[in-house]
């Protein structure tokens, strides 16, 4: 059962980057159930054997002032995918710091090592403002810009700063078959 955690504020959103996610879930047929960042129970991560945690639109950001609200993730050791904002909700937790740095549209990255089966130079569509980093976790791909790809030392929890629900839906698949 995956939990799928909406960190959107705007309803408009959640058409745009968590609706995405559920229709490739969907087409797995896999299990999930969603929830707001801001509902999550131990009674939900207790149920869930993994968690995506969802996108936004560059200017939705009430999640990082509530940054708290994901503390959970501290304690919890089961896979864990971010997605964009997931991904820097993540390095957020631990210890990351934000540099303003936008990126938007097509651009090109490379998978320098293995990253969830996924290797070489890949086309991904980018959507931030924002760019978060952590020492605790290692890179596996980059533009020319910033860092996009990324793994906990210790943890399973992998993130992209792209949208693997645009393209590269084999991405998110190769998460949930983990």
């Amino acid at each position: 059962m995956i939990l799928v955690v909406n960190v959107c504020k705007e309803q408009m959103h959640y058409y745009e980057f968590v609706a995405p996610v559920l229709k490739i879930l969907s087409g797995m047929s896999q299990d999930y159930f969603i929830c707001n960042y801001d509902e999550i129970t131990q009674n939900f991560l207790d149920k869930a054997d993994k968690v995506i945690i969802c996108g936004t639109s560059l200017h939705d950001n009430e999640y990082l002032e509530e940054i708290s609200k994901f503390n959970w993730l501290l304690s919890f050791n089961k896979p864990v995918f971010g997605i964009c904002a997931g991904s820097q909700v993540i390095q957020l937790i631990f210890g990351g710091e934000v540099i303003n740095l936008k990126e938007v549209g097509s651009i090109d990255i490379e998978f320098t090592k293995p990253f969830l089966g996924i290797m070489g130079k890949r086309k991904v569509y980018s959507l931030h403002l924002n760019v978060v980093f952590s020492s605790l976790f290692d890179v596996y791909a980059k533009s020319e810009l910033c860092p996009h790809a990324f793994k906990h030392k210790s943890k399973e929890f992998y993130g992209v700063l792209f949208h693997p629900e645009v393209y590269n839906n084999d991405i998110i698949e190769n998460f949930v078959k983990l």
